[in-house]
């Protein structure tokens, strides 16, 4: 169930076990892939998630109480503030940020729909959406319980990939929004990728900015990352999404 596609009736009437939050950003993914990359990553990773979980659910061996995912509509502004360089980048202070995504999970929660996931789909965005997690879950003010879940985090091997606008967002875009891709801009993407995230010393990241290690915005060469490779992306990911959505659920039930 897609919230903002659905009336309220509708979710009133829905046997809905868990909401799925997407949050990504609006930043640089380098020359060749959108602004919107994170955010498109989170929403298709999420709405794969729901297919994969309620597919499970109504399987012949699964349990049948299983309801519906309501994922709802994405938080495209972020933690993104080291991409500032760049042109386009938007970004909130962590504080707004924590307090926007915490009271938008509580506003499901008002609504019985106490069991959140935060598809996320920004580096920038994990530490402070581990901490909306906390506060959410230990507010005595509703029932509510949530967990952050990072896409690029739950691929297996892949995960060693990661980048920025590499080969990991790339594929997923390629598998998702091939259309967004500006493939004629690739090699040069490439051309000007650096191999790795900062500056790093002592086991000190000391590139507080993404300009500071990186021309074009590129980490890791988005050539290696295919369509192919981005259904498997989606794929490892939905099913370790509906994995945890099914341990969320029956944490409460327990």
């Amino acid at each position: 169930m897609r919230l903002s596609e659905v009336a309220w009736t509708d979710v009133r009437d829905a046997d809905v076990d868990v909401a799925f939050l997407p949050v990504g950003s609006t930043e640089q993914h380098g020359p060749h892939a959108p602004l919107g990359t994170d955010t498109l990553n989170a929403v298709a990773v999420a709405e794969a998630g729901a297919d994969a979980y309620e597919g499970a659910g109504a399987s012949a061996d699964a349990d049948a109480s299983r309801g519906e995912v309501a994922v709802a509509p994405p938080v495209p502004v972020g933690v993104a503030e080291e991409h500032r360089a760049f042109d386009g980048t938007m970004w909130v202070s962590p504080e707004t940020f924590r307090a926007y995504v915490r009271e938008a999970a509580e506003s499901l929660a008002s609504h019985g729909v106490d069991r959140v996931v935060f598809v996320n789909g920004h580096g920038g965005n994990v530490e402070a959406l581990a901490e909306v997690a906390r506060r959410f879950s230990r507010d005595d003010a509703h029932a509510g319980y949530g967990v952050a879940f990072t896409w690029f985090e739950a691929v297996g091997d892949h995960a060693s990939d990661m980048g920025h606008a590499g080969p990991l967002e790339t594929a997923l875009l390629r598998a998702t929004n091939p259309e967004l891709v500006r493939e004629e801009r690739v090699g040069e993407a490439s051309a000007g990728a650096a191999d790795r995230w900062g500056e790093w010393v002592a086991g000190v990241n000391l590139a507080h900015d993404s300009d500071e290690f990186t021309d074009n915005g590129v980490v890791g060469d988005p050539r290696e990352g295919d369509a192919e490779r981005g259904t498997e992306l989606l794929d490892r990911a939905s099913a370790a999404l509906a994995e945890l959505a099914a341990a969320v659920v029956d944490r409460d039930a327990t």
